[in-house]
């Protein structure tokens, strides 16, 4: 079963002197429910902005993109907001820590987004869950870059999502810790059957996943000359075949 399904997905953006430019062309894609899988592509081919329009934080421009059973594009912007709160978590590449509040306090702030009472037992327990619970009483300028990381996974997870997007989540982390945060997001999304999306620079995390998607492959804006020749050929390869068929009838 699908958890996540876009369809003719379409994203650009307005540059400075007023040109409109294609970010994101998508026919397909699908995502199941508990599956976890990974993105990569080359910088700046689309990578975050597809998590961006699949998270609600910024619309489509067209097509379909159903979570869970429902279009959020149909979704006001307040409403993705909430939508998201409830059922999608996002580790962001910078943490997005609020620094004026401590590790405890930045995921009981995860959840007041969502319905019902911030949840302090839960939020404990993903924080000594992560490995950092003896340092839930410090502020992140207090923290590693790695135990900022750790509160972030925890704060994504605070709310029990279905479907957890993490945009280079050991970009900032050293080497010696990034085998750590990535078993830590995968094991804890197995625990909890959330569907896991992950984007990433790293082979070495792409090879322990048996599904890694090129995003070139997927997007029609990112596809090299050679590939859309390919492409075009195989079409007008598909039309004479059909044409073909129709005569033979």
């Amino acid at each position: 079963m699908s958890l996540v399904k876009l369809t003719n997905v379409k994203k650009a953006y307005i540059e400075p002197n007023g040109d409109r430019l294609p970010i994101l062309d998508i026919p397909q894609f699908e995502l199941s429910d508990g599956e976890q899988m990974v993105l990569v592509g080359r910088s700046g081919c689309g990578k975050t902005t597809l998590l961006h329009v699949i998270a609600g934080i910024s619309n489509a421009d067209s097509g379909e993109i159903l979570i869970d059973g429902l279009d959020i594009r149909r979704l006001s912007e307040s409403g993705r907001d909430k939508f998201r709160a409830e059922k999608l978590g996002y580790v962001f590449q910078t943490f997005n820590l609020l620094a004026g509040f401590t590790a405890l306090e930045n995921v009981l702030l995860g959840m007041t987004f969502s319905r019902g009472r911030p949840n302090q037992r839960r939020a404990q327990e993903l924080l000594d869950r992560v490995g950092v619970g003896h340092r839930m009483d410090h502020r992140p300028t207090a923290m590693s870059v790695g135990e900022q990381q750790r509160v972030a996974v925890a704060r994504a997870l605070a709310n029990r999502p279905r479907l957890l997007l993490a945009d280079e989540p050991t970009a900032n982390v050293d080497t010696a810790n990034q085998q750590q945060v990535v078993e830590l997001i995968r094991d804890t999304c197995r625990e909890e059957n959330v569907s896991l999306m992950i984007v990433t620079h790293s082979i070495e995390i792409a090879n322990q996943f048996d599904r890694v998607d090129q995003l070139d492959e997927l997007n029609r804006n990112g596809r090299t000359d050679s590939q859309s020749a390919d492409s075009q050929s195989a079409d007008s390869q598909s039309a004479d075949s059909q044409s073909a068929a129709t005569d033979t009838d």
